[in-house]
């Protein structure tokens, strides 16, 4: 696939546009005060597909999933060696994480895209010293009805808060239906 390639939830299966990883790497941070924020939407898709046996048996599976060990900026060592490990080449690898441009209830599937100002992606590009790895990037932005009132927050101030029900019920949906594609 070419540069700045994006597969929006909008979009047909990923699997038809030649998606078929071998790593399915949840971002996050491993510390219990970290658990269910919105930094760590990658562990949370992990634990749901690992929880659903429609989706992921460890005996037949194409895909391994994993959650990184490390804190999110820095999981380009992680990646890098767990790639070694299991001989997968960069695009066969898939990160899965929070992105606070995207709104609540959208992702995007990309592909050789730059890490936009994403510490975590931009530790796993400078690690395997190549942006040609996929990335499903979940969005973790408050979506508002009235434009005006719009507050731009930076990322910061989103990340590291605790995911609310209604959000949790939001993403569990984007959870369901990526992973659905991952069969």
């Amino acid at each position: 696939m070419g540069q700045n390639n994006n597969l929006s939830n909008k979009s047909k299966s990923p699997l038809l546009y030649g998606v078929k990883p071998r790593l399915i790497i949840g971002l996050g941070n491993p510390d219990k005060e970290y658990e269910k924020t919105y930094h760590n939407v990658g562990f949370l898709f992990i634990d749901y597909i690992i929880k659903n046996p429609l989706i992921f048996n460890s005996q037949f599976s194409i895909f391994k999933p994993l959650k990184s060990e490390v804190y999110m900026n820095e999981s380009g060592s992680f990646v890098r060696k767990t790639a070694k490990q299991n001989n997968a080449k960069p695009e066969e690898v898939l990160i899965i994480h929070d992105d606070s441009d995207i709104k609540i209830g959208e992702y995007k599937l990309s592909f050789s895209r730059s890490s936009a100002g994403h510490r975590g992606v931009q530790s796993i590009i400078d690690s395997l010293k190549t942006k040609n790895f996929w990335r499903l990037r979940i969005g973790i932005r408050k979506a508002t009805s009235d434009k005006r009132q719009e507050k731009r927050l930076k990322a910061s101030e989103i990340v590291l808060k605790k995911i609310s029900k209604t959000d949790m019920k939001i993403l569990n949906k984007i959870f369901k239906e990526f992973s659905t594609c991952l069969k």
